[in-house]
């Protein structure tokens, strides 16, 4: 259906499929943009591993998962 899937795993590792674009990106926040919604990971020493046009993970100490 082209929703973004968030999986996470515990609070130090997410992994998203699905995604549209990157919106912003600190090592505070990365802000993500989906089909009809926006994500945000907010924590500490955030990182994005790898990412490919369908799918990316994400690492650090993630806080805070918000969907806007």
């Amino acid at each position: 259906m082209g929703a973004i899937k968030v999986t996470l795993t515990g609070s130090c590792e997410a992994w998203i499929e699905n995604y549209r674009g990157i919106l912003e990106y600190t090592e505070n926040q990365i802000l993500l943009q989906g089909k009809t919604c926006q994500v945000c990971f907010e924590g500490a020493g955030l990182s994005i591993d790898y990412y490919t046009n369908e799918d990316m993970k994400i690492s650090g100490c993630i806080a805070c998962v918000r969907y806007l």
